[in-house]
């Protein structure tokens, strides 16, 4: 389900705080105190207050400039996430969350989810979409931990990303035009896969006539038909698995195909499969660089079979860009390091006959700059030495973090010689990680 109907108005809480009135029980209701093997939960409290969930998530959100997570944890105020960082929202009346406070908003997001309640109780996590009209959506993961239930909600910005506004290497936009093989954007949760591959489905739609389906769960960026026919398919409401989507896709005649995640041998077969036929397949990973991309697509299948599946994938990748989120050294928000990997007679072979000395996947972009190539240290220098990234920061961000020390030598002593320089380093002010609210 992409979101949720319009939630009805309800009476405005008190100056105190939240009203404190039993909620209204349901048979499928997540039980919010379940005893474990690490020991009893807390017993529920005497009293039990309703939370008013969709008005208690938009002041969240107002709280402060780039929120990009929301946490609701038992024993902690509720939390967001900017630029990188946590903070707790401590509202009057709702000072620290209660095993029961988190079950009940839990179910309120769930609510007309059937499946995403199965899921819950069988496997102890579910993913869902989650949307308020006029406000925003939301990546939602409900689990289980210590015999309680915790929430944590990925904003999803309302407006498409577009190229300038993530600032994104100018050769991504030969994606526009592949006509077939495989394009990955790779990287840790949080580090904008999801905005880039985005950014590029929305120039495809501008400029081509083209069939794009995508397969997501769930669904995160809504795509309007314009120039392109744009279908999207979330897991579990509109197809149980990646795998099957992806093989009844092939008969749906797309040109591109968008993959939410490569999760298991049978969705890269297919991939594989799929980008031999013809189509664009475009899909992520949660690998940290280009070379760790191909090691975990290779190391999915058995040894006997990883020989035949370099070769597949050395003939059918086009792209693997990696991407990594910075903090900026004024605190005004984060900037992407963007590696990319393009396929070349050289990278092709590195990648049928296996990486060597000298004869490596970084040793490639590192030569590939004239091709559009790029590699994270030589990204994160230039950071660094146009003053947007602090060093330390950098280096725990870089690839090799002894290598990019040494091209920095030169940098290092000019900061020495200027007490200026590390007059603006130590000049940032601590980030806040408690803010409190007189209600919501």
């Amino acid at each position: 389900m992409v979101t949720r109907p319009q939630v009805p108005e309800q009476e405005a809480p008190s100056r105190s705080g939240p009203a404190l009135i039993p909620p209204a029980n349901s048979a499928d209701a997540i039980p919010a105190h379940v005893g474990g093997p690490r020991g009893a939960a807390e017993p529920p409290p005497t009293t039990q207050r309703t939370i008013h969930t969709p008005q208690l998530i938009t002041i969240m959100l107002k709280a402060q400039k780039h929120v990009s997570d929301l946490i609701f944890s038992p024993g902690r105020a509720p939390q967001i996430e900017s630029n990188g960082q946590l903070i707790q929202l401590k509202f009057k009346g709702l000072e620290k969350l209660t095993p029961y406070d988190t079950s009940y908003i839990a179910n309120e997001l769930m609510a007309g989810t059937e499946h995403s309640k199965r899921k819950l109780e069988a496997e102890g996590s579910a993913d869902l979409s989650y949307g308020i009209d006029g406000v925003g959506r939301f990546r939602v993961n409900i689990f289980r931990q210590r015999g309680s239930i915790a929430v944590v909600m990925r904003v999803i910005p309302d407006k498409i990303p577009s190229f300038e506004e993530l600032k994104l290497p100018k050769v991504l936009e030969e994606f526009v035009n592949l006509r077939n093989g495989v394009v990955l954007v790779t990287g840790p949760t949080g580090s904008g896969k999801s905005s880039t591959l985005a950014a590029v489905l929305d120039k495809m739609n501008e400029e081509k006539a083209y069939h794009i389906l995508t397969i997501e769960d769930p669904i995160e960026f809504l795509h309007r038909h314009k120039k392109a026919t744009m279908h999207q398919r979330e897991l579990h409401s509109d197809t149980p698995t990646f795998a099957l989507a992806l093989r009844a896709a092939l008969r749906q005649a797309p040109k591109v195909i968008l993959v939410g995640e490569m999760r298991d041998r049978e969705t890269i077969e297919i991939a594989l499969e799929a980008s031999e036929t013809g189509h664009l397949v475009m899909s992520t990973l949660h690998t940290i660089d280009a070379s760790k991309t191909v090691e975990r697509i290779i190391g999915t299948f058995p040894l006997g079979e990883q020989q035949p599946i370099r070769t597949r994938l050395a003939k059918a990748f086009r792209y693997i860009v990696s991407q990594r989120l910075l903090p900026k050294r004024d605190g005004s928000g984060r900037v992407a390091a963007i590696e990319v990997l393009k396929a070349t007679m050289r990278t092709r072979e590195y990648i049928e006959k296996g990486e060597s000395d000298g004869k490596s996947l970084l040793d490639a972009m590192r030569d590939g700059d004239t091709e559009g190539m790029q590699h994270f240290d030589a990204e994160i220098q230039k950071l660094i030495r146009a003053g947007v990234v602090d060093f330390e920061v950098g280096l725990t961000y870089s690839t090799n973090a002894g290598n990019l020390r040494l091209e920095l030598a030169d940098f290092l002593d000019g900061q020495k010689k200027s007490p200026a320089g590390n007059a603006v380093a130590k000049a940032q002010p601590a980030k806040e990680t408690e803010v409190e609210i007189e209600r919501y």
